[in-house]
C-alpha cells in the first residue's frame, strides 16, 4: 500500500496536540537532564532573548543555571510542576545531558493523563522523556535543535524553521527537504553567545543498499514517527515506558517510522544497541527507519553503513542514514507520534508530516 493511500485510509487520531503557541504563550525552561553552567550563561541568556523576541514569556526554572549535582527526584518534580501547570503552554530543555531517563518513574504519569498536553522540544538524553510522553500519553513531542542553539543568528533554513512548528494546528503539515550543508566541526564552542553552526560538509541521505526488494536510489513509505538518541531508546523501548508494541496497536491501518541517532556509542556498542532492539521485536511494525549522521564517525560513510548492515541488514524494509537528525546539526523538527511520508529519490528527500 502507497504512502497515500495509507493517508487516506486512517482512522481517527488519537495523538493530543499541544495548543499553537502565540505572543503571549509562557514557555517554561527546564533542566530535567543537565543543568548550564556559569560559563554557559551568557549564551543561555542569548538564547531565553530570542524566545522573547518571539513575543513568547519565559519563566526559567531553579534546575536551569544549578550548580553541582540535583538528584532525580528533584528534577522530576520541577518537570512535573511544569507539565501540570495549565498556564505553560511549552516546556523546553535547555540541552540534553545523560540521566533523563532515571526521572521516568518519578513523573505523576496518572495526573499527567488528565492535563493538556504541552509542547516538549530538544533533541539528545532530552528525548527519552519525549518518546515516553508521546507513547504513554499520546502527546506530540518534538524532537528538534536544542534551545541552547537557538539564536536569532542562526540562519540555516531548518534551524530558523525550529520554532516555527509550534504554532501549527490540527489541519496544518510540516514539509521538511533534506539540508544542503552540515557541520563536523566548529572553532566555536557552545558558550560563545554569538557561536553558529559551521556548515561545511555536502548532505546526502543515503539508503542502504543490498536489501531484497529495496531499490538502490529511490524510495518512499510513511507512518507514525518515534524515535531519538539511541544510546538511551535502546534502554526504554518496549518497557512500560516507551511500550511502541502497544502505541503501534492504536492505529493498527498505519506502521511506525522509527528515528535514531548515535550520540556516543562505539561502532560495537552501536551493533549491539541495535541488535538489541531486533530481538526486543521493537522493528516489528515499522515501515522504514531514519538515521542521523553517526556523531562518533563523521566522515565513515561505508563504516557507518557496515554498522547498519550488520546489525539490520536482514529487514526487509527501507533504512536510510545520515539524515538530518541528531549531533551533527542541523536538525530536522520531527513531530514524535504524527503521521508522516518520506520520499527519497535522486532529485532530493522529503519529509512531510500531517496534524490531522
Amino acid at each position: 500500500m502507497c504512502a497515500l493511500d495509507l493517508r487516506c485510509n486512517r482512522r481517527k487520531l488519537l495523538v493530543n496536540y499541544p495548543k499553537p503557541l502565540k505572543a503571549g504563550s509562557r514557555i517554561a525552561i527546564c533542566a530535567f537532564s543537565s543543568s548550564v553552567p556559569q560559563a554557559c550563561y551568557a549564551r543561555l541568556d542569548k538564547a531565553v532573548a530570542f524566545l522573547q523576541e518571539q513575543g513568547f514569556e519565559v519563566i526559567e526554572g531553579p534546575s536551569v543555571r544549578h550548580v553541582g549535582e540535583w538528584d532525580a527526584q528533584t528534577r522530576a518534580n520541577e518537570l512535573n510542576m511544569f507539565l501540570l501547570d495549565e498556564g505553560i503552554s511549552a516546556v523546553l530543555p535547555p540541552w540534553g545531558g545523560d540521566l533523563a531517563m532515571a526521572i521516568l518513574p518519578l513523573l505523576d504519569w496518572q495526573a499527567l493523563q488528565a492535563t493538556s498536553p504541552k509542547w516538549v522540544l530538544g533533541f539528545s538524553d532530552v528525548s527519552t522523556i519525549m518518546t515516553a510522553l508521546t507513547t504513554r500519553l499520546n502527546w506530540v513531542t518534538v524532537h528538534a535543535t536544542n534551545l541552547m542553539q537557538l539564536t536569532s543568528l542562526q540562519t540555516d533554513p531548518l534551524t530558523r524553521a525550529t520554532l516555527d512548528v509550534l504554532s501549527l494546528q490540527v489541519g496544518d503539515k510540516w514539509v521538511q527537504s533534506a539540508s544542503s550543508h552540515f557541520e563536523t566541526a566548529n572553532a566555536c564552542p557552545i558558550s560563545d553567545p554569538n557561536m553558529v553552526f559551521n556548515l561545511t560538509e555536502i548532505t546526502q541521505w543515503r539508503l542502504l543498499p543490498s536489501q531484497q526488494g529495496i531499490a538502490s536510489d529511490k524510495v518512499a513509505f510513511a507512518g507514525r514517527l518515534v524515535g531519538g538518541c539511541l544510546d538511551t531508546h535502546q534502554h526504554i523501548l518496549n518497557t512500560e515506558f516507551a511500550d511502541i508494541e502497544q502505541f503501534s496497536h492504536q492505529y493498527r491501518q498505519e506502521p511506525l517510522i522509527l528515528y535514531f541517532e548515535n550520540g556516543e556509542l562505539s561502532d560495537h556498542g552501536y551493533i549491539r544497541a541495535l541488535l538489541g532492539l531486533k530481538f526486543k521485536g521493537v522493528f516489528k511494525h515499522v515501515s522504514g527507519v531514519l538515521f542521523g549522521r553517526n556523531a562518533v564517525n563523521k566522515y565513515k560513510v561505508s563504516a557507518n553503513e557496515k554498522i547498519l548492515l550488520e546489525a539490520l541488514g536482514s529487514l526487509n524494509i527501507p533504512i536510510v542514514f545520515d539524515v538530518d537528525i541528531g549531533h551533527t546539526p542541523p536538525n530536522m523538527t520531527l513531530l514524535n507520534g504524527v503521521y508522516s511520508e518520506v520520499d527519497i529519490s535522486p532529485v532530493g528527500a522529503t519529509v512531510v508530516q500531517y496534524l490531522q
